[in-house]
């Protein structure tokens, strides 16, 4: 499942790559605080987005973060302690011009998630890749500053469960 998400990255690089040089007012990037809900454990990460705007109602935007918070969980007698390590996702985005500096978007895409758990000294780590979904909005200060407030969740295959992920940040158009 990995190598489906490193083909559609690369796919949406290549389809994108000769219009970015064409109009880079189109390119947009992100960074700002997500906190994710994984199945009662809440870890935080900094999350860095980089897309391009095909028109005003269409992008594709490639995602990563990189864990900064983590949380104790105690099973039985045992607590673990659970670390958000990365996760990388490509997602398609629509998104509807409210007003010339407000924006609402709906985002669809594929991702993949590694988190470690360690607990009386030993250690696992595991990555589960999902189908992940969501909703947010822009809200631009001038033509090119504003903030970025959005939820996605990520429901990941084999059974792997799901995740709630909330972020805040700031976002640049280029």
């Amino acid at each position: 499942m990995r190598n489906v998400f490193l083909y559609t990255a690369a796919a949406a690089a290549l389809f994108a790559a000769p219009a970015m040089a064409q109009d880079a007012s189109n390119v947009y990037g992100s960074v700002g605080y997500a906190t994710a809900d994984v199945e009662g454990v809440d870890l935080g990460a900094v999350t860095g987005r980089l897309g391009y705007k095909f028109n005003p109602n269409f992008a594709v935007e490639g995602e990563a973060s990189f864990g900064v918070s983590d949380d104790d969980v105690t099973i039985g007698a045992v607590t673990a302690n659970v670390e958000h390590e990365y996760d990388a996702a490509v997602y398609a985005v629509g998104i509807l011009p409210v007003s010339p500096n407000f924006e609402l978007f709906a985002r669809g895409g594929y991702g993949t998630t590694e988190i470690e758990a360690s607990a009386a000294g030993f250690s696992a780590s595991d990555s589960g890749e999902s189908w992940n979904y969501g909703v947010g909005a822009n809200y631009y200060f001038d033509g090119q500053n504003g903030i970025r407030a959005d939820w996605t969740r990520r429901d990941f295959t084999n059974d792997g469960g799901e995740a709630d992920v909330w972020s805040l940040g700031y976002v640049r158009k280029f």
